[in-house]
């Protein structure tokens, strides 16, 4: 009789013991699987598919901080693409100026008003001449705010009987702003200044 309650006893601590390791296990398996399948909705969160000519294309999102050098660069291209390519056409100038002039502060506008008082806008007019302006290259340091940056580029002035390549340097600050229909990067730029801006060749046409 003792022998069966001894029998009885070490089977009931073999099943808790079994039962404990079940528990454990199954709590360890639950725990991995919560934690695998949170990582893997984060992970599909993070991927935007995009509809483009009929074809679904997908994007993986990122933090603004990842791609502020990329973001800046393309504000300062955008907004020198706007400022300095001109047709001789007033509303040609006009949307593109007033489009430049939402990317900047003051400072841009200053500029564009002393140009206008000197007749610049209206002599590309009257003399037929086509302007255009390529980035050669855009120096940002992101390692202050705000982001201080350079901006090196070439223009081509097309008039009746010549081309002018002529080269651009100027630099300005970048201050993070809301982002808009009409400032899609949210950056503006401040105290802009034009440090050179000099003739590199002269091509008759």
């Amino acid at each position: 009789m003792f022998r069966s309650l001894k029998n009885i006893e070490s089977a009931f601590k073999y099943v808790r013991l079994f039962t404990l390791v079940v528990i454990c296990a199954s709590a360890t398996v639950s725990c991995y699987t919560m934690f695998v399948a949170i990582d893997k909705v984060q992970q599909s969160q993070q991927r935007i598919y995009l509809l483009y000519n009929g074809k679904v294309l997908e994007a993986v999102a990122s933090g603004r901080k990842e791609n502020v050098p990329v973001e800046a660069r393309d504000h300062i291209s955008t907004f020198h693409k706007y400022f300095f390519s001109l047709d001789p056409d007033e509303k040609v100038i006009e949307n593109n100026l007033r489009k430049a002039l939402y990317l900047a502060d003051r400072s841009a506008k200053k500029i564009y008003d002393d140009l206008k008082e000197q007749g610049y806008y209206s002599g590309i007019i009257t003399g037929n001449v086509t302007q255009e302006i390529e980035a050669d290259s855009i120096q940002v340091d992101i390692s202050n705010y705000p982001y201080r940056f350079r901006y090196y580029g070439t223009q081509r002035i097309t008039r009746t009987t010549t081309v002018v390549l002529r080269s651009l340097v100027t630099e300005g600050h970048l201050r993070t702003v809301a982002r808009s229909d009409n400032n899609p990067h949210g950056f503006l730029i401040e105290r802009w200044a034009i440090l050179e801006n000099v003739d590199l060749q002269t091509i008759k046409r």
